[in-house]
């Protein structure tokens, strides 16, 4: 079995969006590359909460192709531009993501494609 376990030490606060770690079972891993908010025909969205749901279908389309799914995913990584509401892009994900609870790090950095408000990356087992 290749899905990862959370690891949620109980002296630490619990979380329902997030784990604290995640157990992964050796096997091979993909290794999803950071997804912007661009469409299929190349377009940047609009808004924090439109390039957070395509960002994160982006990263479900490249898990597809690669034969696993968002159950797979042992951690991401979420970078937001200066000044993004990290709670608006947390309720935008909920709509693609679910409630799926990973290792997450959310960071705030300069986007490297202007315009840009969130790029995600993400580690899956395959299983």
């Amino acid at each position: 079995m290749s899905i990862p376990t959370p690891v949620d030490p109980p002296q630490l606060p619990q979380s329902p969006a997030f784990a604290h770690g995640m157990l992964v079972p050796s096997g091979p891993l993909l290794f999803v590359g950071g997804q912007n908010g661009i469409d299929g025909h190349g377009a940047l969205l609009e808004g924090l909460r439109a390039q957070t749901e395509q960002a994160l279908r982006n990263v479900l389309a490249v898990l597809a192709e690669a034969g696993t799914g968002p159950e797979h995913v042992a951690r991401m990584s979420i970078y937001l531009a200066p000044g993004v509401d990290p709670m608006e892009a947390f309720a935008a994900s909920a709509a693609v993501w679910g409630q799926r609870r990973t290792a997450v790090t959310v960071l705030t950095v300069a986007p490297a494609k202007p315009g840009a408000l969130v790029e995600i990356e993400a580690v899956a087992t395959l299983p």
